[in-house]
Parts: C-alpha cells; sequence; structure tokens
C-alpha cells in the first residue's frame, strides 16, 4: 500500500538554500521625490486644462460660423416659447 510515513521522511532528499548576502535596506522616500510627484501631476493637470480650453474654444468657433454662415436669421435652435 506504500511506505509508512516515517520511511517516506528518510527517503526524501534534503532541501538546502543558499543564502545570500542581504541587500541593503532601501532608503525612505525623500522630499525630492514627493516634490517631483506634485510638480508632474500639476504638470499634467496644466495640460489638461490647456487641452480642454483649446478644445472648448474650437467647438465655440466652429458653431459661431455655422451660425453665422446662415443668410437668414434663422438657427437650428428650437425656441419654446414658454
Amino acid at each position: 500500500m506504500g511506505y509508512p510515513v516515517g520511511v517516506v521522511f528518510f527517503l526524501q532528499q534534503p532541501i538546502v538554500v543558499d543564502v545570500v548576502k542581504q541587500p541593503p535596506p532601501s532608503p525612505d522616500i525623500s522630499i525630492d521625490v514627493v516634490l517631483g510627484m506634485f510638480t508632474m501631476a500639476g504638470v499634467l493637470l496644466l495640460a489638461a486644462a490647456v487641452g480642454g480650453l483649446l478644445v472648448g474654444a474650437i467647438f465655440i468657433g466652429i458653431r459661431r460660423m455655422r451660425d453665422a454662415s446662415t443668410a437668414s436669421g434663422e438657427t437650428e435652435h428650437v425656441r419654446l416659447r414658454i
């Protein structure tokens, strides 16, 4: 039916682990890293704001040009007359 537990224990090869020198502990986070993170976040927020303003200005310009191109005073807007 198989070997008893004690015999199986003695038949196994031992596991040998080589312990090498421990790496030096990593330094704590410095103020330069924190300032760099906030600077990067600020740059990304500024780029997003400038991009949003630019795209908004383009949409407004296109709409005004389209409204001005209609010779009559009619627009595509619907008046509710409430």
